[in-house]
Parts: C-alpha cells; structure tokens; sequence
C-alpha cells in the first residue's frame, strides 16, 4: 500500500471530475482497489503501486483529452479505459483540410469559416507577420486569437499579447468610473470574449495572472522587445503611423504577428492619418510579411451584416462619384 498526490494544474476540478464528483464516483467504480480523494487542485491516491501507476496512465490520457478538447464526459472515461494500449484520437475531415483551428470552450469546434478565413490560416503557415484588413464582423480577430491560442496548446510559443489602440470610439474614456484597467477593460472586452470561447475559465484566470497571456493598449507595448511570443494588434486603422511602426518593431525572436484593422471604421481625428494605410503601402511587397483583405462574403455575424456592409459600401461609391462630378480636375 502507497499514498501519491498528483497535481492536477490549469484544470477546473469540477471540469474534470464533475459538478458533483460523478466523473470521479465513476473512476473509484472503475478502480474499486484505490481509494481516490479529491482536494482541490490535488488529487490523493491510495493503494497498490502497480495499480496506481496504472491509473496515472489513465489519467494522463485523461488530461490530454481535456487539453485537446477542452472537455471530458463519462463516455470518453470509459473510451479511455477500454483502450490497453492508449487512447488514439482520430483526426477528423475539418483537421485535415485545415478548417479546424483548436476545440474551445466545451469542446466546441473553433474553425476557420469562411474562404478569406482559411486564406489567414493558410498564410500564417508560411509567414511570420500577417495583415488582415477586413469590415466587421469577417472573424479576423477572432481567427487570429484562435491562432494565437492554438500555437500556445502546441507550443510553439511561450505567451501570447494582445493590444489595441485606446482610441476613444464616440465616448469619452475619462469620464469612465474606476481606474486605468477599469476604463480600458470594456474597450478591449471583445479580445476577452474570443478567449473565453477557446480556454476553460480556470486556465486562463492562470493565463492572464501569470502573464501569459496579456491583454493591453497598444501604448503598453513602447520599449518592449516580444520574444517567444504570438502578438496580436487589433483595430489597427486606429494607431497612427508612428505607433504601427513602433509596435512592429518590438518583435523578437521566435516570435509571430498578426495585426488586424477595418479601414472603413477610423476613430482618429480628421487631421491624424491612420498608419495602416502606410503599412499597406511600404509592406506589401517584404518578404515574409502578407495581406489578406477580407470582405462581407467572409460575415459570419447576422446574415444581415453582410448586406449592411455591402449597403454602406454601395453609399460609399456613389458619394465619391458625386465628389468626382461636384470638383473635377
């Protein structure tokens, strides 16, 4: 007979074990030899050593399942104990062809939804910065931040950073209660949204209070040098060109950009030029940089954003041939 504590860190105990320990009644059922008791992030096992080495493999798979889908059901317990060997989880169609980015939030399936979508995926593959320019609701941020979180799964980075102008968008900051985070948070709740949908809630409290991932105004990022990190600016049409400038420049090695932006939506003042209109022009053509410029066939929103966005681009063209008319040359 032994006793061993086995950590189980960055997983919401309920999560793996059951709002009410169904999932760990099932597992002392299931190893009616070992006694297993549940202690916040710590799991005690008592019995014999062989038979608790073999329900620690178990667990691993276990574990593995819920980090690959971010969920675990008594079915999948029971799948994982049938299998001797291991429990090999097949890839699916999604996974081969592309589409399927990670398993969010209750294993919700995060894919790339659209043919400028997967364009975004396919270019992050070969190019260490992306562009992508697009009207609301086209999903590049949120394929970004599934990017983002999927290299982070896999390793491929050590943290990931998303900044946003602080741009006052119609009201005034200052007159915000509360302090700095206070008045910033809701401007960049949208970058919280996406992650919940792809992190359980346990993990990225870890996340954001260890500083692995960090969510701040783009002026944040001045002096800073981003190593080993997934690096995210969006609504990019508002930083000016000096500030674009300044947070490209802070990539360091290992690490990977992806700066996303609506030109139709600028909130700077009239006498401020936006500085993706300069990215676009002085970029375009280095190595290892690309764009993809999304548009309202990618709107996975309402199917009624879509012919909003195409409405107001229709206004768009006719003002500026009125314009044409009104001052020719």
């Amino acid at each position: 007979m032994g006793e061993k504590t086995i950590k189980i860190e960055g997983i919401h105990p309920p999560d793996l074990f059951g709002l009410r320990e169904e999932k760990l009644k099932l597992l002392k059922n299931i190893f009616p030899k070992l006694k297993l008791i549940s202690r916040g992030e710590e799991l005690i096992v008592i019995g014999d050593k062989q038979e608790t080495a073999f329900f620690e493999g178990k667990l691993e798979l276990m574990l593995a399942h819920y980090e690959r889908y971010s969920k675990l059901t008594e079915e999948n317990i029971l799948e994982i104990m049938a299998h001797d060997k291991g429990y090999v989880t097949t890839s699916s169609e999604e996974e081969k062809n592309g589409e399927l980015l990670l398993y969010g939030k209750n294993g919700m399936a995060i894919k790339a939804r659209s043919p400028n979508q997967r364009r975004m995926v396919e270019s992050f593959k070969k190019h260490d910065m992306l562009f992508a320019i697009g009207p609301a609701g086209t999903g590049k941020t949120y394929t970004a931040v599934a990017l983002a979180v999927r290299a982070l799964k896999n390793k491929e980075v050590k943290r990931i950073i998303l900044a946003r102008p602080a741009v006052e968008a119609g009201e005034n900051l200052g007159f915000l209660p509360g302090d700095l985070k206070d008045k910033l948070d809701p401007y960049l709740r949208p970058l919280y949204d996406a992650l919940r949908d792809m992190i359980p809630p346990a993990r990225l409290a870890t996340y954001l209070e260890d500083g692995t991932i960090e969510i701040a105004p783009l002026a944040f990022m001045r002096g800073r040098t981003l190593d080993n990190a997934f690096a995210i600016l969006d609504e990019a049409q508002n930083a000016s060109e000096s500030q674009l400038k300044m947070f490209l420049t802070r990539m360091g090695r290992s690490a990977r950009f992806i700066i996303t932006g609506d030109i139709t939506q600028i909130d700077l003042p009239k006498n401020q030029a936006s500085g993706l209109f300069a990215a676009i022009k002085s970029l375009s053509n280095i190595k290892g940089i690309d764009f993809v410029f999304l548009n309202e066939k990618d709107v996975v929103r309402h199917e009624l954003v879509s012919r909003i966005i195409a409405a107001y681009e229709k206004t768009g063209e006719q003002q500026g041939k009125t314009n044409e008319t009104d001052n020719p040359k």
